[in-house]
Parts: C-alpha cells; structure tokens; sequence
C-alpha cells in the first residue's frame, strides 16, 4: 500500500537547485514524515528511432551524472530506468511505497498525454500525481487580457507578462532545496546506465552540460548583454548566450535567469542588451502558452486559412529538399546555417529565420518538412518554440510575418555576415571570395572565380531557384489567404 514515501519524477529540469517539484516534496516529508526519491526514466517512447550518435541523449547523460552527484551531496542520489515512462513510474512508485510523484509540468500534446496516463496508472493504487509550474515564469492562462482572453500577439502579451511580475514578484522567488535535504532517501549505488547499455554511442558533448555548464555559460555572457540587442544578429560574432539547450532540459531556472536581469537593470547594469534578452525568455514563455492552448499547431496552420495553401509536392519537392536539408542550395547563407545546423546541432536564431523563409518562400516547401528536419537535428529543440518560429517564418502562426514580407537570402546574407565570416567558417570551398562576392558567387564572372579556384556546379552549387521568381510564385501561392487580414 501506498506510504508517506514519494518520487520526484525528474524530466525537463535536470538540476537540484530552484526546483519546484523538489522543493514541494521534500517540504512535504519534512512536515509529514516519510522519505523523497529522485528518478528519471530514459524514455523509450520519446528514444525510439533516434539515431545511435544523438547529441541530445549524450548532452542529458552527462547532465544526469552530474544531478546524481548533486543529490548525493545533499544526501540523496538519482535513481535511473530505461522505458516506457507510463509504465516505469507506476511500477517504480509500487516498488518504493510511494504515496505521490512529484513533477514539473510540461506543455507538449504528448508529454500531457503522457502525465495524464500515468496519472490514471497511479490511482488505480490509491496513489497521486501531483503537477507543479516551473519551466516558465508563467503558464498556461495565467497571463490575459483585460477581458479575460488569451493572447495570440506577442507585444501585448510581453507587456502583460512585465505588468503581472511587477505585481507578483514573488513569481522568480527562488525554491529552496538545501533547507529540507534531510528528507531525501540515501542511495548507496549509482544506477546510471551507459550510454551503450542505452543503445547510443559516447562522444563529444554538444556544449558544456550539467548545472555546472549552464552557470559556465550564463557568467560568460553577462559581460556581453549589454551589447546583445545589437550583436545578436550577426551569426559571426559571440554575442548570444548559447544556454537555449539548458533551457530545454532545465539544467538552469528560468527563475534564476530573470531574477539576475532584474538584479542588474536595478542596479543600471545590463545596458540596452538586458531588456532585449528578457524578451527573448518571454517569447518562449508566449509560445509555451500558445502550444498549450492550441496544440492544434504542433501539426496545422495557427490560422486555419492558411491551411489552404498548396505547397510544392512530388519528386522535385523531395530534391529541393534534401538540397536545402544537406547545404546544397547556392545560396551561402543558407547552405552555412545548415552545415552549422547538421555538424553541431545549433543553428543561430537569425539563421534559423533565414532558413525557414527560404524552404517556405523560395522552394515552395510546406513548413512542416522543415520543423521536423529542425525537431530532429536541433540540441535545444523545443516544440513550442520550434513550431511558433516556423510558423512565423512560414506566416502561419500567431504574430507570424505576413505572407507579404519575404526575405530575401543575398540581402540578408550581406546585412549580417556583410564579411563572410560565418560564411567562410562553414563552407570553407568559398573562402577565397572576397566579402563582395561571396553572398552570390553565380554573379562573380567564371574568370574571376577561376582565379579564386571555384568552379560552380563542382565546387558550389548553382542556385537551386531564382529569388525574384520564386518570391513571385510565392505571392501566387498565398493569394488563397490574401483576404485574410496580416498580422502587423
């Protein structure tokens, strides 16, 4: 029978420090006796069909056996299972007395899915499954408007969001854990398997992992913020934070994060650059919430006119695709963003809005091939984000581009990477070109490409389409949705 014992069911928030879920349950044994285990399941629902060599199964590795150190320096430790989450939990609970699994809530159709099956599990043994907000500042419809709606504007929603933590700034108070550490449940061995005994290959690590990597990385960038509004943009240069993967997996609080904003603008630190990359964490903030309330957008348009709009299909489809997908397109921008994309597994966001504009607007492709080609080689892949920024690009979603506004990849190839130094670093066959021509090497004269020793169709592609005529097809293709008023 159940007993006052319980699970913290570890999943998207891999640290042992300002933990919601964490803090709940040890508080609890403290007032209410018993003892806290901490689990995470590799699940093989969400394993199945990755690639041996996934970074992301490396990367959540080593962030594990870093966590397990963690709690067994406050006396605990990690349990770890490999399975199928909605069978392993119950099972686990049973085998432990557990009363109760704590966990921290996850906004994606499956995961709830998920939550709610192994919810229904439990309480078939007189067991419960309790759910606590710690992913986001704010969630689901706890930000709306003054009548009560929800928002499907970012700008709006971003200032409701600044609005509500001016009044309740207790929303970024920290969850302490040390205080209530006794309540953990002492393992004596470690039960992380292998990543061989998982079925994936060891190797180089896709950035640094663990607590200890997130801290690495956020106290290198706070001496860049204040330049971050402007340096942003320009993939060549280091001027983001690169913690994007440890938000995903929760090896950092976003709490953490924006209290250190909120510390440093108090104090007049942080520049014009601190405000921007709030911004930043509240978009992902705006789309959690729109995939919440519409998981409807995971696979259809947010708008369901565009839903009517014929992307390109069939044999040549599939060749533009693997084109775009492989780096083969001729445009250099484009084909540097994906082979950053396919050899590390980060692409900059400016790339990322770049790419998606050209697969939609220049090949005519349905957005979806490429959210699901980004879903499978990202690091920091997030639904939420991943499919709002899609859909952006692809003028689909809430607060998206108008269909109307359509990039162009040579001008946004000169606007931000005006030398060619990312250019250069990615695809080093065009290194010789100097900064004027390498946004378009089909412009430069055969004999001076000779000169840098190019030749195009063997050394680089000819591009796969024309910008001026594809961006008229795409005016073409989304006259089916012309009467639909664009977001501006």
């Amino acid at each position: 029978m159940p007993t006052s014992n319980s699970i913290v069911w570890f999943r998207r928030d891999l640290r042992a420090f300002d933990h919601a879920a964490l803090h709940h349950a040890l508080r609890d044994a403290v007032q209410n006796g018993g003892e806290v285990y901490c689990v995470f399941v590799f699940d093989t629902d969400i394993l199945a069909g990755l690639p041996r060599n996934d970074r992301r199964v490396r990367f959540i590795h080593a962030c594990l056996a870093e966590l397990d150190a963690e709690l067994r320096r406050l006396g605990g430790g990690l349990i770890v299972r490999h399975g199928a989450a909605r069978d392993s939990l119950p099972r686990l609970a049973a085998e432990l007395g557990a009363g109760t699994v704590y966990v921290n809530g996850d906004y994606e159709p499956d995961a709830i899915a998920r939550d709610a099956a192994v919810a229904s599990a439990l309480a078939l043994e007189g067991r419960r499954l309790l759910v606590f907000k710690d992913g986001v500042v704010f969630e689901k419809n706890e930000v709306l408007t003054l009548s009560k709606g929800l928002y499907s504007v970012f700008t709006p929603y971003k200032n409701a969001w600044l609005k509500r933590l001016a009044s309740q700034p207790e929303a970024v108070a920290p969850w302490m854990i040390e205080p209530y550490a006794a309540a953990l449940a002492p393992l004596l061995e470690a039960s992380l398997p292998t990543l061989p005994e998982l079925g994936f290959d060891d190797g180089p690590l896709p950035a640094p992992a663990g607590m200890s990597g997130a801290t690495q990385l956020f106290e290198a960038f706070l001496p860049r913020l204040a330049d971050y509004g402007t340096a942003r943009d320009f993939p060549g240069l280091s001027a983001t934070s690169q913690l994007s993967i440890h938000l995903r997996f929760g090896t950092t609080s976003v709490r953490h994060l924006v209290r250190t904003l909120q510390q440093m603008m108090a104090l007049g630190a942080g520049g014009a650059g601190a405000p921007v990359w709030l911004s930043e964490l509240i978009w992902r903030e705006f789309y959690a919430m729109i995939l919440f309330q519409h998981p409807h957008i995971a696979g259809r348009s947010f708008k369901p006119a565009f839903d009517a709009v014929e992307w390109e299909a069939g044999d040549t489809a599939r060749e533009l695709f693997a084109a775009w997908c492989e780096g083969r397109t001729g445009y250099p921008l484009v084909d540097a963003a994906m082979a950053q994309l396919n050899t590390t597994g980060f692409m900059h966001n400016r790339l990322r809005m770049v790419t998606a504009s050209f697969l939609v607007k220049d090949l005519g492709i349905d957005w979806r091939w490429g959210e699901r080609y980004f879903a499978r080689q990202l690091n920091d892949y997030d639904m939420a984000s991943n499919v709002g920024g899609w859909q952006w690009a692809a003028s689909t979603g809430c607060d998206a581009q108008p269909w109307f506004r359509i990039f162009n990849p040579v001008t946004q190839s000169q606007k931000f990477d005006a030398r060619g130094v990312f250019i250069r670093q990615y695809l080093p066959q065009l290194a010789t070109l100097d900064a004027r021509d390498i946004h378009a090497p089909w412009l430069v004269p055969a004999d001076e490409l000779e000169a840098c020793g190019i030749v195009l169709r063997k050394d680089y592609p000819w591009p796969v389409v024309d910008h001026g005529e594809a961006r008229q097809k795409t005016l073409e293709r989304f006259a089916v949705v012309k009467a639909a008023r664009p977001e501006t």
